[in-house]
């Protein structure tokens, strides 16, 4: 009898461990962020273009509770669905939501004191929201700003004369970025903000889209591709580094509409493969932000 609970005892044992696998590798093949874009970029259309605010936010709450928000760049999904939700009184999750928000819209400038209002309205007042974009920024890694400072001085120098002396310079950047990959992952917002030293703007994509032409583009291509996958680089950054690429071997852009000659449907689907939106629905977001940023500037002139 005892040997026979025994028995038991292991293949319960057995079966949860054999569970415990599968849930684990079932989790990390949903994790992958291409699948995020995809899904946020269809939840967009159905409020920017279907006006459907409420369906949107039910299903940007689904996808919230299986991937940690990014937030991109003129889309905004995650400060998007907690406005329609406070609109439409929908349960957003209150200042833990909130609080999430902050470190992902800090790194574009004050734009997060467009929302106070809103921050105060849920108990948390102006104070203490510089106090936390404040103490994000003193989080992020204080080297890599320095260097990737240097890198974006450096990244200049030559263009456009010097030839010699502009890829002499993509090399050392080349193994920067390289060795950044090795001992932090991708120099990320999260990671360096988007100021160096000196208000210094590091801009990453026009760092990254350089990069093609360095001897080690092809690692560096297949580390983007991955930190693509990861959440860590926009499907964005990754396709003007792509398309980049194909202008300097002089074919057809992979992600960017740029003659007649081209197939438009071909291209929306190397678009999705990378979890950008179709040329239409781009043209819409990037219409709306245009749109956004005259209001901004009519409010608040110069």
């Amino acid at each position: 009898m005892k040997a026979k609970v025994i028995r038991l005892n292991i293949y319960k044992l057995i079966a949860a461990f054999l569970f415990s696998c599968h849930s684990i590798s079932s989790c990390t093949s949903e994790k992958n962020y291409i699948t995020y874009y995809n899904k946020t970029n269809k939840i967009d259309s159905i409020y920017r273009i279907a006006n459907q605010p409420e369906k949107a936010i039910k299903l940007y709450k689904r996808l919230f509770k299986k991937y940690e928000p990014k937030n991109q760049e003129r889309i905004e999904e995650y400060a998007t669905y907690i406005i329609l939700s406070d609109q439409y009184h929908e349960n957003f999750g209150g200042k833990k939501s909130l609080y999430k928000l902050l470190p992902l819209i800090a790194p574009y400038g004050n734009s997060y004191k467009d929302l106070f209002n809103l921050y105060q309205k849920y108990g948390i007042d102006s104070i203490e929201v510089n106090q936390r974009v404040a103490d994000w920024k003193k989080s992020l890694n204080k080297q890599l700003i320095d260097s990737f400072t240097i890198a974006m001085i450096r990244d200049q120098e030559g263009r456009p004369y010097n030839k010699v002396l502009a890829q002499k310079n993509v090399e050392k950047n080349a193994n920067l970025l390289l060795w950044t990959f090795d001992n932090y992952g991708y120099p990320s917002n999260q990671i360096i903000g988007r100021l160096g030293n000196n208000d210094l703007f590091i801009a990453m994509p026009t760092l990254l889209s350089h990069m093609v032409r360095s001897e080690n583009y092809p690692i560096i291509k297949n580390k983007a591709f991955e930190y693509l996958k990861l959440g860590d680089l926009s499907p964005q950054d990754y396709a003007l580094m792509a398309d980049t690429y194909d202008s300097h071997k002089n074919t057809a852009s992979r992600f960017h509409y740029r003659n007649e000659s081209q197939d438009s449907t071909q291209i929306n689907r190397n678009r999705k493969s990378i979890g950008l939106p179709s040329l239409k629905h781009a043209s819409k977001i990037r219409k709306d932000f245009l749109s956004k940023l005259k209001k901004q500037n009519d409010i608040n002139p110069l």
